[in-house]
């Protein structure tokens, strides 16, 4: 594939519709974040109804998780198969068609069916998305853009729980995705009207063998992990561990091909750039430490607190408000500065904050935890997209495909990472608690175990906000001229 030189991707930047372009893929991104917790608070209600068990019923959301970990390894390879308006188009069909039939679905089956159909849809848009903003958006101006990609990413599945909560009080959860289609329709339409071509195909030969390792792997690592939240033996379960030395193995075996490949599926020399790797690494502390927090936050909210579900989604409203404020300010900010300042300031907030979080008791106020809450989506967006965007800023034009496609897979991994390991955390420090109390069985130590579980569980995230912090010290400006 022939490099394209900076001034000459800058001329192109003329050619593009950047505003309506962006304006499809981020609505379209919007209801693909929000679908993925959007059935998190009404679990309980879908057991009741389809009379399945909690471990069949968590498959609704593994299964969502389980389609990106598997599809979004392979993006980048779509991406230098199709253009850019059959993407688009084909993401919005699967979902529209994922999301109708969730909407009409009598039963576990077919919705389990539609889940997978959605996340197909999902799993295209958003590579599309970061690779796109590379193609399209002068460097100067990608801080900004990826700033309103992480109000996406960041508001839209810490709105679900809130939205859905409300829904299933008030109508149904069929509404959850009925209110969504139109959205997604405007999108489509929106998207047919305005999306543009804006990258080269090349047809790189197809390798079977990656295919097969790269699903073995990053499937298996998502599934264990998805499944070691659900019922007894937590990550040391068989149903966890099988897979996961499975996954393990096959990335290994992938890596290793695709490094010997002249066209390889997933090229990993876009590691062989410093502040990628770097970026890849906050990119992967940020979403575990959000994901934990957005599993155990929740949890001690209504089971802790005594809340019901729309009252702790309220709760947690008010970070993602705030963070869709500050996303893209420190866009901005990253645009002017560049990530020396923000990223380690970020990453100390978290640690000060994740502190805090750990001495949180069944005394706790409400308030406290809004505030803790606020200043840590604060915190994850000083880190987040300005060290995804340094890292991609310092890959070739060749590379766009593959730096995208890399830091979403790590995206969709590390969140499945971060709240297996949570819960599991959780369990055994409440089992824990339980075993040195005299009356197991009394009902009013649950919340007590419940809250030395997600101490310890902060306790843990302390420590890898401090690794963040680390790593942030060693992260420098990426200027477009350092390109080859």
């Amino acid at each position: 594939m022939q490099a394209v030189t900076p001034e000459a991707q800058h001329n192109a930047v003329q050619k593009y519709n950047v505003i309506p372009i962006m304006i499809s893929l981020l609505l379209s991104g919007f209801i693909g974040m929000f679908n993925e917790t959007a059935l998190n608070v009404v679990l309980s209600d879908l057991i009741n109804q389809f009379h399945i068990t909690a471990a069949t019923a968590q498959w609704l959301t593994t299964g969502y998780l389980l389609t990106l970990g598997i599809l979004v390894p392979v993006s980048g390879l779509f991406l230098q198969w199709f253009s850019t308006r059959q993407l688009f188009t084909a993401s919005l069909l699967l979902a529209l068609l994922g999301t109708a039939v969730a909407t009409v679905s009598p039963g576990f089956e077919l919705l389990m069916i539609a889940r997978v159909i959605q996340a197909a849809g999902v799993a295209l848009i958003l590579p599309l998305m970061f690779h796109t903003v590379l193609v399209i958006v002068p460097p100067e101006r990608r801080g900004t853009t990826y700033g309103l990609i992480g109000l996406v990413l960041v508001v839209a599945p810490a709105v679900g729980p809130t939205l859905s909560g409300l829904l299933i009080e008030q109508l149904s959860w069929n509404w959850i995705f009925g209110l969504t289609l139109p959205v997604l329709a405007f999108s489509l339409l929106f998207g047919m009207r305005y999306m543009q071509n804006i990258t080269t195909i090349t047809k790189p030969k197809i390798d079977i063998y990656s295919l097969i390792l790269s699903t073995l792997g990053f499937g298996g690592i998502v599934f264990a992990f998805s499944s070691a939240g659900e019922g007894e033996g937590g990550l040391g379960a068989p149903k966890v561990v099988i897979p996961m030395i499975v996954g393990i193995l096959s990335i290994l075996i992938f890596a290793v091909r695709q490094l010997r490949m002249k066209q390889p599926m997933m090229d990993l020399r876009a590691f062989k750039q410093p502040m990628f790797t770097v970026g890849t690494v906050m990119l992967m502390i940020a979403v575990m430490v959000m994901m934990a927090a957005m599993i155990m936050l929740p949890l001690y909210l209504i089971r802790g607190l005594g809340l019901n579900a729309f009252s702790a989604g309220l709760v947690l409203l008010t970070g993602g408000v705030v963070n869709a404020i500050t996303q893209p300010i420190m866009g901005r900010i990253f645009d002017k500065f560049g990530p020396r300042w923000v990223v380690p300031a970020g990453m100390a907030l978290i640690s000060v904050v994740l502190w805090f979080l750990s001495g949180i008791t069944t005394t706790t106020t409400i308030t406290q935890i809004i505030v803790l809450h606020t200043f840590l989506m604060i915190g994850i967006s000083m880190v987040w997209m300005p060290s995804q965007a340094n890292g991609l800023n310092q890959l070739p034009p060749s590379l766009y495909p593959h730096g995208s496609a890399i830091m979403n897979t790590v995206q969709q991994v590390a969140g499945a990472i971060g709240i297996a390991v949570a819960v599991s955390i959780m369990s055994m420090g409440m089992s824990s608690f339980l075993k040195q109390t005299a009356d197991q069985a009394d009902p009013a130590n649950a919340p007590l175990a419940l809250t030395e579980g997600i101490q310890h569980v902060f306790d843990i995230a302390i420590v890898v906000a401090i690794v963040g912090f680390v790593f942030s010290l060693f992260m420098k400006r990426v200027h477009i001229a350092e390109q080859k």
